[in-house]
């Protein structure tokens, strides 16, 4: 087995293998490009991004400074907006829904280190898979740990560090992050009479 077989397999791998290190640097290669681009230069930040990425939907905008590992392992869906300064470190699969919206310095970390000293001074690390679904709002300075599941419509609050899975429709913030609430009727009934606000101030 490959050291990358056994990066994608959630298994101990040697971080400093040949291929995996070329794989890095053409990632930070793009990386670079990418956050040299200027504002007005959306087709192009978006050819870099599909480059980039293992799988990308419609309308993706990404604004710079951004960071990965290996940009294959990022997939993400329709009309992701990622705000400045995110990074992910894609080890193992990072998987993001349609509508996804994320603040600036979100880190989505799928890399981990053995507790054991002498195991992270030989670079044996491994990677857990990161799912968030759809519709879900992270906010600014989060950190989604390796191995965590996001479920659907769920809104992450800022400076959160999310270590265990959030159920669909949550709000959840802290450290560690903790589901304060489900989102239900009252929230709905709130922001529609805030949109009928918003339409008639047009």
């Amino acid at each position: 087995m490959s050291e990358k077989e056994k990066m994608l397999g959630g298994k101990l791998y040697f971080a400093g293998d040949e291929v995996l290190t070329k794989e890095r640097n053409v990632a930070r290669e793009l990386t670079r490009e990418y956050n040299e681009t200027r504002d007005g230069q959306l087709e192009k930040r978006e050819e870099l991004l599909r480059k980039l990425f293992g799988k990308v939907g419609k309308n993706p905008y990404v604004e710079p400074n951004f960071r990965c590992d290996y940009g294959y392992n990022i997939k993400v869906g329709d009309n992701f907006y990622a705000n400045y300064d995110n990074i992910m470190l894609d080890t193992n699969e990072i998987e993001i829904g349609d509508n996804c919206m994320f603040g600036p310095r979100v880190c989505i970390y799928t890399a981990g280190h053995p507790t054991v000293a002498d195991l992270r001074i030989m670079q044996l690390e491994f990677g857990y898979k990161v799912k968030i679904g759809d519709n879900v709002w992270i906010g600014g300075n989060a950190v989604i740990n390796p191995g965590v599941t996001i479920g659907n419509n769920c809104v992450i609050g800022s400076g959160s560090i999310v270590t265990k899975d959030i159920p669909d429709n949550s709000i959840a913030l802290g450290n560690p992050a903790r589901v304060i609430r489900t989102i239900g009727k009252d929230d709905e009934d709130r922001w529609l009479k805030e949109l009928k606000e918003y339409r008639e101030n047009l």
